[in-house]
């Protein structure tokens, strides 16, 4: 496994990610801000994952998929620690528990890592597939 590619793949996924939240924290649909821009990351990641995982995979790498979903969030949970928490969350009157303990980063983080492993079962089985 390539981690250097990974985890620069996983950074570029989460400035993505994290630019997508904070515009659906400014468009005025519903009421609760925090589930709206929740709602926009867990729609998101399904393209974004799914891309950085092709990407990763497109010089034929034979990485398992589910140990590269697992350090790509990893990778995330990371950087929401640095960045995110500090700069959206603790301004909001949020915590690093309130965040980490919340349901919904848990269930996004695992339609990250099944998405990312999903991706790479599709690229294997499309690569054996065309020879």
């Amino acid at each position: 496994m390539n981690y250097i590619r990974a985890v620069i793949i996983a950074i570029i996924v989460w400035i993505l990610g994290v630019a997508l939240y904070t515009i659906g924290l400014t468009i005025d649909l519903m009421a609760n801000k925090e589930l709206q821009g929740n709602i926009v990351v867990a729609l998101a990641i399904l393209p974004l994952s799914m891309c950085g995982a092709k990407v990763y995979y497109r010089n034929g790498s034979l990485a398992n998929g589910l140990v590269l979903g697992v350090l790509m969030f990893i990778v995330t949970a990371f950087l929401d620690g640095l960045v995110t928490v500090p700069f959206f969350i603790i301004p909001e009157g949020g915590s690093y528990s309130s965040f980490y303990g919340d349901v919904g980063f848990w269930l996004i983080g695992m339609e990250y890592v099944g998405v990312v492993w999903w991706t790479s079962w599709s690229v294997a089985r499309s690569t054996t597939t065309r020879q």
